[in-house]
């Protein structure tokens, strides 16, 4: 490929209508991702053109954007995987489009704060002035890490049918983390987040399509993670959970570190 033709989503508030496509025709490079191409067309050929990015890692999960139908993180798509030299760039479905390809993810950002996405535990007096470390076997890490690399990208939302026809769905990744936290051994609060869960827009609507594990760009899988909250869910309203032991502190030795001497400012 010598040159690629982005075909991007332009939409302004207030100015048009509906969202439309523009052409682009810009060089191809090795290595070029699709974020590269947006760039290029922002710094080269249009200067009005928005989009969100960041980190350029896939790391902080705000160039969400849907490449030839298919939501994806534009710094984390090689054109080359593509196999084709036509990109079409749209903004994430299932969100509000604030200009162009950004979509505004305060409604997410919401269902994941009512899910109450942080340990809570029962020694209130120890989290808030930790003595020690708490202990976790291998075993118990393994139960919730891979839920707990959701980066909070939307993608998983971008491509979930139900929250497509049911906007107050809470949707894969909060759901996904309710068990993510639920597991974790450290944690007291899965009452809240059960009662939070069984709404009438909550886990019982997922009807386990699976796009959201496939647009996943991390691996975590939250298809898996609903299904094992379902599970949870039930055990605990059957009183077959198993009860959980108490997580233990363990009190390490403090280490005496020798004082680092503060330079001179040099501007004063």
């Amino acid at each position: 490929m010598q040159e690629l033709t982005f075909k991007v989503q332009r939409y302004t508030p207030g100015q048009d209508k509906e969202p439309y496509l523009q052409e682009f025709t810009i060089p191809f490079t090795e290595g070029m991702t699709v974020l590269d191409g947006l760039i290029y067309i922002k710094e080269k050929v249009d200067n009005t053109l928005s989009f969100r990015s960041s980190c350029r890692m896939g790391i902080c999960g705000s160039c969400g954007v849907l490449v030839n139908n298919f939501p994806m993180l534009a710094c984390h798509t090689p054109v080359e995987e593509l196999k084709t030299d036509r990109i079409e760039v749209k903004s994430l479905p299932n969100f509000p489009i604030i200009r162009d390809l950004v979509a505004s993810l305060d409604l997410l950002f919401e269902k994941h704060k009512s899910i109450k996405p942080y340990i809570i535990s029962s020694d209130i007096r120890e989290a808030e002035e930790p003595t020690a470390e708490y202990v976790q076997s291998r075993e118990e890490l393994e139960s919730y890490v891979q839920f707990a690399y959701c980066v909070k990208c939307g993608l998983c939302m971008a491509a979930c049918p139900t929250v497509a026809t049911d906007a107050l769905f809470l949707g894969p990744q909060p759901l996904g983390q309710v068990y993510r936290y639920c597991t974790d051994r450290r944690d007291m609060g899965a009452k809240e987040r059960f009662h939070e869960a069984d709404s009438p827009h909550g886990v019982w609507l997922c009807h386990l399509a699976g796009a959201c594990s496939e647009a996943c760009p991390k691996g975590v899988d939250p298809a898996l993670a609903i299904q094992l909250l379902k599970r949870a869910m039930v055990f605990d309203s059957m009183r077959l959970a198993k009860k959980r032991q108490p997580v233990t502190l363990a009190h390490l030795p403090v280490e005496s570190k020798p004082k680092i001497e503060v330079p001179e400012f040099t501007v004063k």
